[in-house]
């Protein structure tokens, strides 16, 4: 009985002293953490600025008559056969690298942000812009919003480049330092990715948006935050309901969202003016 006790105090001695330095370790973890990313981060830098090397070498033989392309294919075969630990260094990808450099080899305005996304995201926007303008405008989105890949090619895919110039209410050149330029509201979302049949109602819309709810929040954007959705909202005896409802970080506020599956009506606007002075008052 005497050792039974003596291992309980043990433990509970050993539950003290890891709450105790709780705060601690936690900021030891924290020291962990932000060393990975900045390692990362260096790692992606000397990627992106050996790229930058490889294609602008590649780009100047070519240049001056000295290299013809059928050399770019032996520089990958020779790779390949002395060296085959390095990877990467395909015929293909050895012709990106100069495309690479080709394309912000006159830009000193974005290069220093060319090492602040990876080359796959690079190969995304260098494919899919038709213009240095979009270009840009992609590369500091993605710089801003941390996008992945994937995240990154859906935008493009959507034309928010397109649909930003055309709302006029966005510069197509986004500061990287703030926010600026970069709407908190987009005139128009694209929600393609919810599969909805030929018919249904606003019922529909909402649980579908509910079930593809990443793809749907990285459309709206990441400064949302999910509250609820059929929000309910007690204004005296009565129940109302708002559809979905969102706090957004950057604005600091409430959003409400009222799905309608039809054409607008000034009626529309009233009620989501009283959704709003009933979450002013209550919320």
């Amino acid at each position: 009985m005497t050792i039974s006790k003596k291992k309980h105090n043990q433990t509970e001695i050993g539950q003290i002293s890891t709450i105790k330095f709780e705060n601690h370790f936690i900021e030891i973890v924290d020291f962990i953490k932000k060393a990975r990313i900045k390692a990362l981060k260096s790692v992606n830098n000397e990627l992106i600025t050996l790229y930058w090397k490889i294609g602008e070498y590649i780009s100047t033989k070519i240049q001056n008559a000295e290299w013809g392309d059928f050399v770019v294919d032996k520089l990958a075969a020779y790779i390949a056969n002395r060296h085959p630990d390095l990877k990467g260094y395909t015929r293909r990808n050895l012709y990106r690298m100069r495309q690479f450099y080709d394309t912000y080899k006159n830009n000193q305005i974005v290069s220093p942000l060319l090492s602040q996304i990876s080359w796959s995201h690079h190969l995304a926007i260098i494919s899919k812009s038709k213009s240095s303008e979009e270009r840009e405008f992609y590369l500091r989105l993605a710089i801003i919003e941390k996008y992945s890949k994937r995240e990154l090619e859906r935008q493009i895919d959507s034309s928010y480049y397109e649909r930003a110039i055309i709302s006029k209410k966005v510069s197509p050149m986004l500061s990287h330092s703030d926010k600026e330029g970069l709407p908190y509201f987009k005139e128009t979302y694209v929600l393609e990715f919810l599969n909805l049949p030929e018919v249904f109602d606003e019922s529909d819309l909402r649980n579908s948006l509910i079930h593809n709810f990443k793809k749907f929040v990285l459309e709206f954007g990441k400064d949302f935050a999910f509250v609820g959705e059929e929000y309910r909202l007690q204004i005296g005896n009565n129940d109302f309901f708002v559809d979905l409802l969102f706090y957004h970080r950057e604005l600091r506020c409430l959003v409400a969202f009222e799905l309608k599956i039809d054409g607008f009506k000034p009626e529309y606007l009233g009620k989501m003016n009283f959704y709003l002075e009933a979450l002013d008052k209550e919320e």
